[in-house]
């Protein structure tokens, strides 16, 4: 420094050289487990901030100078340089010690009582880095709680919900499979999926985990920590809790070469004190999703001695695939590698459940292979969504695309004992709709994989089922089953504007089959579904007219009182009243009429099928078994049975002719039925009946082997 200086002043507290040259007072060396000041940084930043000032060079003496000067001056630049390295070292310290707090270092503000914006990197090689910036709490997204419909399946089923040390520390080395069961076996897929270790604090226990529980019915998770709390141990805490609720739930499960990823959005901490020891977590899932890859989306309340010391908001973790890695099969539909799922039995699947995912509600090139990339934002062929897509993978596929001759598919469904259709139907086990859609969407799958909607790529094709005839072949409880679907492609005709494909079917659990049939498919353009006539070729053909009044049984009034023969309930109930005329209807035994509004919000729109809302026909039959149902209670045919519940009937065929569907803009559906055989077994009553449905002004459906039976607890098969 070669200016003069006559008096030195300082900003802030004195400055104590003594005390700092003292090897006690200084900062300790760093620590290689603790991150560093950059390492608190957003990742966007840290290869972009300023070198470092030096410190100002010591002038040297030149000949010809004044001693005194040049000793003035070597004194003052002395004193300049060793107060500049004192401020750096005080600086580093200042760094150090708020970096421990999880505080960037321009902070002064307190830790506790403080909202942080947090800021989270990942990566399986070095773990998590957190930059938390304090800042005002922000409103996070307003997110609705899952239905019994929208809940989230889990790809793997098991009975692990608690988790001790040891087991959390074979998922840090990757051992998943041997935690929570041969299920989430990856055969080598996924190295890098694992548990995080943390620096901060540590899970030491999973107490609970608890798929639909929590305020948003996703889920819920609780769990026991150690250490002491600031924002990046809240971080670390929330992270690995959260990332033992993706692997529970198998989030992994549907890809390969995949790792743990934060997401894009901050998440928020508030710290209301500082806490040291053993305290609670409880950790709430507030999004999950396996679109565009799996997610989810985490609240975290920590507790220290029965008290909420810390909270975490938006937290959000995703599993990616490695660049470069396929998701997706290729041109022709051809699959080459494994994308991570399995059956339970150890086969690779060729298409899981990311796949059929993106088939109902995502991407088609995903789904399905680059062919069908075009199709993103238009009105296409797709597979019912949420609690309505009932096939998971598909195993095997023996034909080639664009050959529409002949070819035979694998598929699996998974049916947990807590879906929606078990809780909410008055059948013993699953209801006749999820028979009529499990076995028709596997079938659909298998045409579309091949190509027929790529005889004419430009057109927007519709999906509908038009024939079908299937069988109960016995009686099975499918809960916490695997069904396995064999599907065989039997006929396409290819037409201007529609392609027409037969298939034949059988579906089997444990190695027995106990389902089958046959049905017919269109696509059909948007000109072809506009010239539907129904049955009678554009003619009104109205209902039976009863000769004698009908009488009105109140169905929503009996399901109101829940006792007795089951009701059905939520989305299955589909009538709340239906009309009969004793002894009417072309047989004379009995006829059923009954009407349901129809309204653009109905639920089944929003889950069939995306951009192509239509009521599953497969409701309109389940309609139709439920007028049965009810007739048959109120003709008394369950008195004398030992608590009795409904079946489907084995080995009655039903068969049915759909000429047109049910759209968001009719006003009403109307059924009839005409019982025509009331039988008898011991501990059995079936009831056997034909049936036509209506929308305004169209007769669209005929069913002939409309079958429901009463079972006794102690009856024998038919």
């Amino acid at each position: 420094m070669t200016a003069q200086l006559d008096a030195l002043s300082f900003d802030g507290e004195p400055f104590d050289a003594l005390l700092w040259s003292t090897p006690e007072s200084l900062p300790p060396a760093p620590d290689p487990q603790q991150p560093t000041p950059a390492d608190l940084e957003p990742l966007s930043t840290q290869d972009s901030r300023p070198a470092p000032a030096e410190h100002p060079p010591t002038p040297s003496t030149s000949p010809g100078a004044d001693p005194v000067a040049e000793l003035l001056g070597d004194v003052r630049a002395e004193l300049v340089a060793a107060h500049l390295s004192a401020m750096d070292v005080q600086t580093a310290w200042q760094r150090r010690t708020l970096a421990a707090l999880g505080q960037p270092a321009t902070d002064k503000k307190p830790v506790t009582g403080q909202t942080y914006r947090v800021a989270a990197g990942y990566s399986p090689d070095s773990g998590i880095t957190v930059a938390a910036q304090p800042g005002p709490a922000s409103a996070m997204p307003e997110v609705r709680p899952a239905t019994t419909m929208s809940a989230f399946k889990a790809l793997a089923l098991t009975t692990v919900t608690t988790l001790d040390a040891t087991a959390l520390a074979s998922l840090v080395r990757g051992e998943i499979a041997a935690v929570f069961g041969p299920a989430y076996e990856q055969h080598g897929d996924n190295p890098a999926i694992r548990l995080t270790p943390t620096t901060h604090a540590r899970l030491t226990r999973i107490a609970e985990i608890t798929r639909h529980g929590g305020p948003w019915h996703r889920g819920r998770l609780r769990a026991e920590y150690e250490g002491p709390l600031d924002p990046t141990a809240v971080v670390e805490l929330a992270w690995q809790a959260a990332q033992v609720f993706a692997l529970q739930v198998g989030l992994h499960l549907c890809l390969a070469q995949a790792r743990f990823h934060t997401g894009p959005d901050q998440s928020e901490v508030d710290l209301t004190r500082n806490a040291t020891g053993p305290g609670e977590l409880l950790l709430d899932v507030v999004q999950l999703d396996l679109l565009p890859r799996p997610w989810l989306r985490v609240n975290a309340e920590l507790r220290h001695a029965g008290e909420v010391v810390a909270r975490v908001r938006g937290l959000v973790l995703e599993i990616r695939e490695a660049p470069g890695t396929p998701v997706g099969p290729a041109v022709g539909g051809v699959i080459t590698t494994s994308f991570g799922r399995y059956s339970s039995t150890g086969e690779r699947a060729l298409l899981g459940e990311l796949h059929m995912t993106h088939s109902a509600r995502g991407d088609l090139g995903i789904a399905l292979g680059p062919e069908f990339t075009a199709y993103a934002g238009r009105r296409a062929t797709r597979m019912p969504n949420h609690g309505l897509q009932l096939c998971d993978r598909v195993m095997a596929v023996e034909g080639e695309r664009g050959n529409l001759t002949a070819a035979t598919s694998r598929t699996e469904y998974d049916s947990p004992a807590d879906s929606w259709y078990y809780a909410e139907t008055a059948n013993a086990s699953i209801p006749n709709v999820v028979y009529m859609e499990t076995s028709l969407q596997s079938a659909l799958l298998l045409g579309y994989f091949l190509g027929a909607t790529l005889t004419a790529p430009e057109e927007d094709y519709s999906l509908r089922n038009l024939d079908g005839t299937a069988t109960v072949l016995r009686e099975v409880d499918l809960r916490d089953k695997t069904i396995h679907q064999t599907t065989r492609l039997l006929t396409t005709t290819v037409m201007v504007g529609a392609v027409l494909q037969s298939f034949s079917y059988e579906l089997s659990v444990d190695g027995e089959p106990f389902y089958a049939g046959e049905s017919l498919f269109g696509f059909f353009n948007e000109t072809a579904l506009a010239n539907q006539n129904g049955l009678d070729n554009g003619a009104y053909v109205p209902p039976w007219q009863p000769s004698t009044p009908a009488r009105t049984l109140d169905v929503a009034a009996r399901r109101k009182k829940n006792n007795g023969v089951r009701s059905t309930s939520g989305h299955l109930a589909l009538l709340d009243t239906v009309e009969v005329v004793d002894g009417g209807g072309k047989f004379g035994r009995g006829y059923l009429r009954a009407a349901r509004p129809v309204a653009a919000d109905d639920w089944f729109f929003a889950y069939h099928f995306h951009l192509d809302p239509v009521m599953p026909g497969s409701f309109g039959v389940e309609a139709v078994l439920q007028a049965v149902q009810e007739w048959a209670l109120d003709a008394g045919l369950a008195d004398g049975l030992t608590d009795p519940e409904f079946v489907v009937p084995a080995e009655v065929a039903l068969s049915w002719r759909y000429r047109g569907q049910i759209l968001a803009d009719d006003r009403e559906m109307t059924l009839e039925v005409h019982i025509e055989d009331v039988q008898r077994r011991p501990g059995r009553v079936r009831v056997i009946g034909e049936a036509s449905v209506w929308k305004p002004g169209l007769r669209i459906y005929e069913l002939t082997g409309v079958a429901v039976e009463l079972r006794g607890a102690d009856a024998r098969p038919w």
